[in-house]
């Protein structure tokens, strides 16, 4: 492990090399399919289903996606015990067998999450999401102090997210983007004006991609800043939906891409927002529906109530229709 000491990290030949080879591997999935964020699958008292994981992540990698994102806030990061947290990664990493990059999330306050990735280094993973700290607004320097904490206690790439009260200044990318393992940052305040200002002020190389509740919604808009490259929710219950989509970005195709979000991805983004938690608690429940091995959500979140999940039944069967799936 290397020092605690965030300056004295900066200099590692091996782990700027390790994360070059990272970033290459993750530019190329991203170039090539949607980013993945697996659901953690639980039994029905709540305890962790290690083989519906297992599965869960085989058909996810079966479907094609640029890289896998176990243990995020998709996967119910916050609800997991350090224990569990390790079975997800070791799990994730086994079954992917090096097919696509994968990326653990960690998060809380550095030291927290500090102990969260030496178990995902422990377990092979190739890089870490760094999910936005607990609860407190920060200044830009205690957000930049984060990271750097952060990058002190890991070899492993680390890619920064920001939503919620964590959105880092021009001055804060530079800044954290000349720590040498920090490599990319994920986008959830779909903020434009700002998002154009940090790939201008980035480095050549780094990497970014949009992380927005339902991202799809705009990916369009994303791919005009320069940021083609998505997380897929939709991926984790319909591959078929969100590998549509991607090829019809990919080709330019706006009537195939209106089609989809007119007849799919905005009414399933009106029902998300019936009710708070449900960004998770429906993908968990669409999943269900096509018989995937996910089981409910835990605490604090709650899964859908019967009328919503029959509307959802409704709209994932027409969804899979518009390409060519069934139910």
């Amino acid at each position: 492990m290397v020092s605690a000491d965030p300056g004295s990290r900066t200099g590692s030949a091996a782990g700027d090399a390790g994360a070059g080879a990272v970033v290459e591997r993750l530019r190329l999935g991203m170039a090539g399919g949607v980013l993945s964020f697996p659901l953690t699958s639980f039994h029905a008292d709540g305890s962790l289903d290690l083989e519906g994981f297992r599965a869960h992540v085989a058909a996810q990698v079966a479907a094609g996606p640029g890289a896998v994102f176990p243990a995020c806030g998709t996967g119910e990061f916050f609800s997991l015990d350090e224990d569990e947290y390790r079975q997800v990664v070791t799990a994730a990493v086994e079954v992917t067998a090096g097919r696509v990059p994968v990326v653990a999330g960690v998060g809380y306050g550095w030291a927290q999450a500090a102990r969260f990735a030496r178990i995902a280094e422990d377990a092979g993973a190739d890089a870490l999401l760094v999910l936005p700290h607990y609860l407190v607004a920060a200044p830009q320097d205690g957000l930049v102090e984060q990271v750097r904490q952060l990058a002190a206690r890991t070899r492993l790439p680390l890619i920064a997210y920001q939503r919620g009260q964590v959105a880092f200044s021009v001055e804060s990318l530079k800044k954290i983007a000349a720590i040498p393992t920090v490599v990319g940052l994920k986008d959830g305040h779909s903020d434009l004006d700002r998002l154009q200002r940090l790939t201008l002020a980035a480095p050549d190389g780094f990497l970014f991609f949009n992380g927005a509740a339902t991202a799809e919604i705009q990916a369009r808009a994303y791919a005009t800043v320069g940021i083609p490259a998505y997380s897929s929710a939709v991926h984790a219950f319909a591959p078929e939906i969100a590998d549509a989509f991607f090829a019809a970005l990919q080709r330019g195709d706006h009537a195939e891409l209106d089609r989809l979000l007119r007849e799919f991805y905005v009414p399933f983004v009106e029902l998300r927002d019936r009710r708070p938690g449900y960004a998770v608690s429906l993908v968990k429940a669409a999943a269900r529906l096509r018989g995937r091995p996910v089981g409910p959500v835990r605490a604090p979140l709650t899964d859908p109530s019967a009328e919503d999940l029959g509307d959802l039944k409704t709209l994932l069967a027409a969804g899979l229709e518009l390409v060519g799936a069934a139910l």
